[in-house]
């Protein structure tokens, strides 16, 4: 059970443990086939998954950046916005608490997202923050071949794992930039996963290239968890209605709320109530419902471009100095820099007190 279980394939574990109940003395032809059955496609798994250059290592796909952080260390690794909180995003959470009296109901946040972005209302589902989302893809269809485009964020991955599925990978090239195309996705691909500006690499795909994903019978999902950290939100397709597309958004980084999960999916009604029907009730806390609302306003929009505009003088900084060092780096238009510091320099800048996100757990990249 845990052999097959932290190989990555639940339902592989599943059949074991269905096996192992079924048992009666006696009755060991049975058992012996579901197991023997259950080696095969475990080595038909492993193969697939060596084929198409795809990870199926829980314990890798599941590290993030906050695990990099310890006592006296200057905190590189996490993609959080260290800005203050704005004083009406903070007295809206203290409100919330007046909330917490009453299930959370979810309609008004949704609503107000929807005029963020133009979309009808029943087009935003509201979720426990981005992970709630792929989570709640994951489940919703017996996917036959989901595709992951790398490198990027690993925890589409380990959504999928957890529903049962095999996430086949496409990497993006390094040497061109991690630029995506399109044509390298198999074409009997039923779910493609992409982010936009992507993490790690910090590049932003230009939305007619994401389009050239959508096909009839195929769901894209496009993580732009940090596209409200690009000037204009260029190349966003949150405002788009098409046919089988999904955008998800974090409220997480920009804002400097991590401990609020709070996020939202925005597609079609049809794909919405496929999401909905995995979601437990009442996901959502009346102080994510909170910030929400707060930051769909007027004045968080005009508070959000200024956070952008002094992001990219921050950024400018911090290239710069890499270029004078010499330092490689991934042209990025995202609230970070992916950079080739050689191998070892992760645990030497530890040593002399910086905390930075290793790559090497991502598809596509390695500890240099």
């Amino acid at each position: 059970y845990l052999h097959t279980h932290w190989a990555g394939h639940p339902r592989i574990a599943q059949r074991f443990a269905d096996a192992v109940h079924a048992y009666e003395p006696g009755g060991m032809d049975r058992a012996t086939t579901e197991v023997t059955t259950g080696r095969a496609k475990l080595g038909e798994a492993r193969r697939n998954a060596a084929a198409t250059e795809s990870r199926s290592w829980p314990e890798a796909s599941a590290f993030h950046g906050d695990a990099e952080l310890a006592e006296g260390l200057v905190d590189f690794a996490v993609n959080i916005h260290d800005d203050a909180r704005p004083g009406w995003l903070t007295d809206a959470l203290h409100a919330s608490v007046d909330d917490v009296g009453a299930y959370p109901d979810a309609r008004d946040a949704e609503h107000a997202i929807a005029r963020r972005h133009g979309r009808a209302t029943d087009e935003v589902l509201a979720t426990a923050g981005a992970a709630e989302a792929f989570s709640l893809i994951a489940r919703a269809r017996p996917w036959k071949r989901p595709v992951v485009v790398h490198t990027q964020f690993t925890e589409p991955d380990t959504a999928l794992l957890a529903a049962g599925h095999t996430p086949h990978h496409v990497l993006c090239d390094p040497a061109n930039g991690f630029a995506l195309d399109p044509t390298l996705v198999p074409s009997d691909a039923d779910l493609v996963m992409i982010g936009n500006p992507t993490n790690p690499t910090s590049v932003l795909h230009p939305a007619q290239t994401v389009r050239m994903l959508l096909r009839p019978g195929r769901v894209v999902v496009v993580d732009e968890a940090f596209m409200d950290s690009v000037p204009g939100e260029r190349h966003s397709l949150a405002g788009q209605p098409v046919p089988g597309l999904l955008v998800v958004r974090s409220l997480t980084k920009l804002w400097s709320i991590p401990g609020v999960r709070a996020g939202y999916v925005i597609g079609s009604s049809q794909l919405l109530a496929e999401l909905r029907a995995q979601q437990s009730p009442w996901s959502v806390s009346a102080q994510a419902i909170a910030a929400m609302t707060a930051t769909a306003s007027d004045q968080a929009l005009a508070e959000a471009a200024a956070r952008v505009t002094r992001i990219a003088q921050h950024r400018a900084v911090l290239t710069d100095g890499l270029t004078e060092l010499g330092v490689h780096f991934t042209a990025p238009a995202a609230p970070f820099v992916l950079a080739r510091l050689g191998r070892g320099a992760h645990e030497r800048l530890r040593s002399a007190g910086y905390a930075l996100r290793r790559a090497d757990t991502f598809p596509g990249l390695d500890d240099a």
